[in-house]
């Protein structure tokens, strides 16, 4: 894996009152801890408006979007949750929920889950409920 990503000052966030992630596929969850991705494109609405865990899942992403940002799949990590966001708004436009995420932070060391990711949110840790 290329760790070709600077880490930034960021802010300091604190993680341990999160509760939920959301599965992101790569390199999405990597556009998105870049603040590049801006919007969460899904077939459902979401009423949260907290901050999230992101969840790099298993399942690649398009090679196309991939090119976008110079990397190949096997770059990214994945299966681990590797920042948060904050979702802070949903509409519906064009026939699909956009969520709108705001604040992204990595974490500076990736967290593999306890429990089972899923295509959306889960909980990612026995305790987290």
């Amino acid at each position: 894996m290329i760790d070709f990503f600077k880490k930034k000052q960021q802010p300091i966030i604190e993680t341990t009152n999160i509760k939920r992630a959301l599965s992101i596929r790569q390199p999405y969850a990597e556009q998105i801890m870049q603040g590049t991705k801006k919007i969460e494109y899904r077939s459902r609405p979401t009423n949260i408006r907290e901050r999230v865990y992101i969840y790099a899942g298993l399942k690649p992403g398009d090679k196309e979007d991939f090119d976008l940002i110079g990397v190949k799949p096997g770059d990214l990590p994945t299966g681990v949750l590797i920042g948060s966001v904050e979702i802070v708004n949903c509409k519906k436009k064009h026939g699909e929920y956009w969520w709108y995420l705001k604040n992204p932070v990595r974490l500076e060391e990736y967290i593999k889950p306890e429990r089972q990711p899923q295509p959306a949110f889960f909980f990612p840790f026995e305790d987290s409920k």
